[in-house]
């Protein structure tokens, strides 16, 4: 088998091809809940808080300061972002919660197997013993 070939099939295979799709969507679903996240959830945490903006709390390792954290970054001074952290950590909880949600939903809409068919309930003795003798009359 030629490499290509090798190739064709694996890249053609379900699950390849599921994970690609998955993986798209997945990218554009962290873009939507990273929106959510700056554009929505943040500046009402932020108002909820005191008027807050997380992203630009950060920590300057170095012996300078810095009027703003683009200030200290053009600068190319070290810093601790936490801020940037404490957004990161929202957005993981909020994704999570999303995928167990959707997950939650779609465990709901699979189909359940039914359950296999009852075996018949056994004949009577009565009724056996009164075949046999419908079938011994008819011989005879």
């Amino acid at each position: 088998m030629s490499f290509m070939s090798e190739f064709k099939e694996f890249a053609m295979r379900g699950n390849v091809v599921d994970l690609a799709v998955g993986v798209i969507i997945g990218a554009a679903f962290g873009k939507i809940v990273d929106s959510l996240v700056k554009d929505i959830v943040m500046p009402v945490v932020g108002v909820l808080v005191g008027g807050v903006d997380f992203r630009h709390l950060y920590v300057n390792l170095g012996s300078q300061t810095y009027e703003t954290m683009e200030a200290a970054e053009k600068a190319g001074a070290p810093l601790v972002k936490y801020g940037q952290f404490i957004n990161t950590t929202i957005d993981f909880i909020i994704i999570a919660f999303a995928i167990f949600i959707a997950v939650k939903a779609i465990n709901k809409l699979k189909r359940t197997t039914p359950p296999p068919p009852e075996a018949p309930a056994p004949e009577p003795e009565e009724v056996k013993l009164l075949r046999e003798i419908r079938d011994s009359l008819k011989r005879g």
